[in-house]
């Protein structure tokens, strides 16, 4: 594990990086990837009702609130200036009697016609190595058993499935 000066050292640096931005590249799109803040509310919502159908702008505004302050921040993906994807994380430890220091993917979302071009790989990526400089050394993710290509995109990832499992009470 990394020593705890060296961690807040990694992570402001992190930090500082993703508060200027930096390119990268995916499969096909040269990438900026950069922090996500509330000035990205619009866009976020707007990625999420094209993926989804609904609109939920007070839902993210709350997330990304709750991600602003977070270790690891939360990352924007733009392509031509255009937001196309987003992923929401954070790093815990001790929730739900886990032991030890691990990570969440909470969202990942990438516009359709930018799927599949390594977007969400960027992203993704870039969030795994934020989470091993804080000494986060699981991550976990919640996904709909239905949603194949998500399924299938972290399965390339190298998820596998975990010991925890999602029972539900429909009242």
């Amino acid at each position: 594990k990394p020593h705890f000066l060296t961690t807040i050292l990694i992570c402001s640096t992190f930090k500082n990086q993703l508060e200027r931005g930096f390119e990268a590249m995916s499969q096909i799109y040269p990438a900026r990837l950069r922090k996500l803040t509330m000035k990205d509310l619009d866009a976020v919502t707007e990625i999420d009702y094209s993926l989804l159908g609904a609109e939920r702008k007070r839902y993210w505004e709350e997330k990304i609130q709750l991600t602003e302050s977070s270790a690891v921040p939360s990352l924007a993906a733009e392509v031509d200036g255009k937001m196309v994807g987003f992923i929401l994380g954070r790093a815990s430890g001790g929730e739900y009697s886990i032991p030890g220091n691990f990570g969440w993917i909470d969202t990942l979302g990438v516009i359709k016609e930018y799927q599949k071009k390594g977007i969400a790989r960027l992203l993704f990526r870039q969030m795994l190595d934020m989470f091993k400089a804080v000494g986060v050394d699981t991550v976990y993710v919640f996904v709909n058993w239905k949603d194949w290509d998500l399924l299938q995109f972290f399965d390339k990832m190298g998820f596998s499935r975990g010991d925890m499992i999602n029972l539900e009470l429909k009242i």
